[in-house]
């Protein structure tokens, strides 16, 4: 139990020091076209459940039907609860800011052209996912660290109507939709 317990302690004292090394960098330039076509969603499932409400944006702007990617985290998630989305939590945390998760994996394994980082808490397992998710525009809330989100966002997280609304706004004024 001892051991199980340092082994945690050193995978987060890696993923810090990985993290803060990530975020000095420039971010990697996703080479695709202007205009929305594949999104990714990064939802914190503890303080905002509804994540399939970002399916509403395949209508919104006359995406294909699996243009939208949802992942949510939990702080501890049962694999055995049925979920609509997938998910991971913080056992899925590995060394050097790996995060071991099948569905993270299939996640990261494609680019978008926008991704958006629906959370509100400085949270290591929810950045490092949204610093290592390849996308070319980034958005999300004032409450996180600048240097995560191209388009920053002072909504309250409940309030899904008021983010659509202005995410609509911003990426038509971009010229992206």
């Amino acid at each position: 139990m001892f051991l199980k317990g340092l082994q945690d302690k050193f995978k987060v004292k890696s993923s810090l020091k990985y993290l803060q090394e990530e975020m000095e960098k420039p971010s990697l330039a996703v080479n695709r076209e202007k205009g929305i076509t594949r999104v990714a969603c990064i939802v914190d499932v503890d303080n905002f459940e509804n994540a399939e409400l970002f399916y509403e944006l395949i209508e919104d702007y006359s995406l294909r039907p699996n243009a939208i990617k949802i992942i949510g985290y939990k702080r501890e998630c049962d694999n055995n609860s049925p979920y609509a989305i997938q998910m991971y939590s913080d056992k899925d945390l590995g060394r050097k800011g790996a995060i071991e998760n099948g569905y993270v994996l299939e996640f990261l394994g494609r680019e978008y052209d926008l991704l958006i980082n629906y959370y509100q808490e400085d949270n290591l397992m929810l950045k490092l996912l949204s610093i290592k998710t390849p996308a070319r525009l980034k958005v999300g809330f004032n409450t996180l660290d600048p240097k995560l989100n191209d388009i920053i966002f002072s909504t309250p997280l409940k309030d899904f109507k008021l983010f659509k609304k202005e995410l609509k706004k911003y990426l038509t004024v971009l010229k992206e939709i």
